[in-house]
């Protein structure tokens, strides 16, 4: 059950109600902090939120959700069951990839299921190296899961462990991600299908390291689900559990600065001038801007000045009168030149052949979009605001028809004939939402980004400051955005001299 803070519990103020402010605010508040959460927006969720246009509910973030036991983890430390409040299908298949050649391989629900859809479209040899290449991502998920991703470190030698080394080093950890890849299978096909992850982390596969296949491993083996209600009933559950675990959670209460004393967080400053006195501060905004508009400049490090960033992407919510022909939950259009289209987006060009992804929720989700209607998520990896000069207002609306071009030739129909609401979100549009280099996906995961070398989840020069969210460790994604919570709650009530409810191993 969670503890109860008392009159004269520590205080800690969280600011930005995303996935991982609200994760470390419920862990706070089970053992027993005074928490109070201020989210400049009218709804929970962060990037995790909802955009509700002429009766289409869109999902304005994260698109899949894997590792959900993550999601319960926190709802065990309340004293409740997820169970009771969210209702999680694991979808089958979970992808929908189609090639140029036409061919089509789609990411099945269990490996036992998997193994016979590539043995039907690759053949039993591929099917064969799928299974040995699966038990791998196991081993080496399990090998980096405790000292890689779950962990807070102080310093480059925490992670310089000898068996901690070896072991992923022996497993191919520290290898370039495609040639990893391509160890265990050999079907072109396959190979695009478990290295394209890598853009997730900032990264082509032929640069990523292979520590970064573990995305796949989530994706893959074991497995994407999606909550009744859409990703944002996640954020919307979490953030009424913490509400029920004690959090004050306040709504459309924009921040202004953290108040500094001595070299220490005293308060947080609301911009309609209420003070929030505390003994600690997480700061869930993206790190680099939580350290521009939150922190005196002189605060910043000088590691968090010279970040290189993710691509970025455009995405295109399209709400539509009638529904799209042959589409999954999940659907992902590969580019002919696999290489090129990342060398053409890591140049700072838009992609010339390009790679898309596309999600229909209301293939899972009907009641997201009025009677046959259809809710679609169209995403194009871009550049970042800092690899190209193009002016996204403008390139806004060609954005939107070259969308409905793509759609179209992929054989779902006249779909610009059914458009009913649509939104263009560009790389400047992500940046007005406070995400650095226009970004959702954060500093890249290079070897110099990663592990003990990423920006630190506290404030060197301002005690009482922690950091959650994907600028920090352990990186991006929504498993790893709810574990960076977890990391933050640690270093708070480290930091005050209180246990710290970390709970099960997941």
């Amino acid at each position: 059950m969670s503890a109860v803070a008392g009159p004269g519990a520590r205080r800690v103020v969280v600011v930005g109600a995303g996935l991982g402010g609200l994760a470390a605010a419920i862990r706070l508040a089970t053992a027993g902090v005074a928490v109070t959460v201020l989210e400049r927006a009218d709804r929970p969720g962060g990037r995790a939120g909802r955009l509700s246009r002429d009766g289409f509910e869109f999902d304005t973030g994260p698109s899949v959700l894997t590792m959900p036991a993550l999601v319960a983890e926190l709802y065990a430390l309340a004293g409740e069951s997820m169970a009771d409040a969210l209702t999680l299908r694991r979808l089958d298949p979970a992808y929908r990839a189609v090639f140029h050649d036409g061919s089509v391989l789609r990411i099945r629900g269990s490996v036992e299921a998997m193994q016979a859809e590539v043995r039907d479209v690759c053949g039993p040899a591929e099917a064969s190296r799928f299974v040995r290449f699966a038990a791998h991502l196991k081993a080496l998920y399990e090998a980096e899961y405790d000292g890689f991703i779950d962990t807070n470190f102080d310093s480059p030698v925490d992670l310089a462990r000898p068996v901690r080394i070896a072991r992923l080093a022996r497993l191919g950890g520290f290898r370039r991600m495609m040639p990893l890849v391509s160890s265990f299978l050999t079907d072109w096909r396959m190979v695009r299908l478990f290295t394209f992850q890598a853009m997730y982390a900032g990264m082509s596969p032929y640069e990523a390291l292979g520590v970064y296949a573990v995305i796949a491993y989530m994706d893959a083996i074991a497995g994407v689900y999606f909550p009744d209600g859409g990703i944002h009933a996640v954020s919307r559950g979490l953030a009424d559990l913490a509400v029920r675990a004690g959090v004050d959670l306040r709504l459309s209460t924009p921040v202004e600065r953290v108040e500094v004393v001595g070299g220490r967080a005293v308060a947080v400053r609301a911009a309609g001038g209420e003070r929030f006195g505390c003994d600690a501060v997480v700061l869930n905004p993206d790190l680099p801007v939580a350290y521009r508009d939150l922190l005196p400049e002189e605060t910043t490090p000088r590691r968090v000045r010279r970040l290189r960033y993710s691509p970025s992407c455009v995405v295109v919510h399209l709400g539509l009168r009638a529904r799209l022909a042959g589409a999954a939950h999940h659907n992902i259009h590969f580019a002919q030149d696999y290489a090129e289209s990342f060398d053409d987006i890591l140049a700072g060009r838009l992609q010339r052949d390009p790679s898309w992804f596309l999600t229909v929720p209301t293939v899972s989700e009907p009641a997201m979009a009025p009677d046959g209607g259809t809710v679609g998520f169209y995403l194009l990896p871009t550049p970042n605001l800092r690899g190209s000069m193009l002016n996204w207002d403008a390139q806004a609306p060609r954005e939107l028809d070259a969308a409905l071009r793509r759609l179209s030739a992929a054989g779902y129909g006249d779909v610009s004939a059914t458009v009913a609401v649509s939104e263009v979100v560009t790389p400047q549009d992500w940046a007005r939402q406070g995400m650095a280099a226009g970004t959702p996906f954060a500093a890249s995961h290079s070897f110099a980004q990663t592990g003990p070398f990423r920006p630190a989840n506290v404030a060197p020069k301002v005690a009482g400051v922690v950091f959650a969210g994907s600028g920090t460790t352990p990186g991006v994604g929504v498993p790893m955005v709810l574990v960076s919570g977890k990391l933050a709650a640690q270093r708070v009530t480290g930091m005050l001299g209180l246990p710290s409810p970390v709970g099960a191993r997941t």
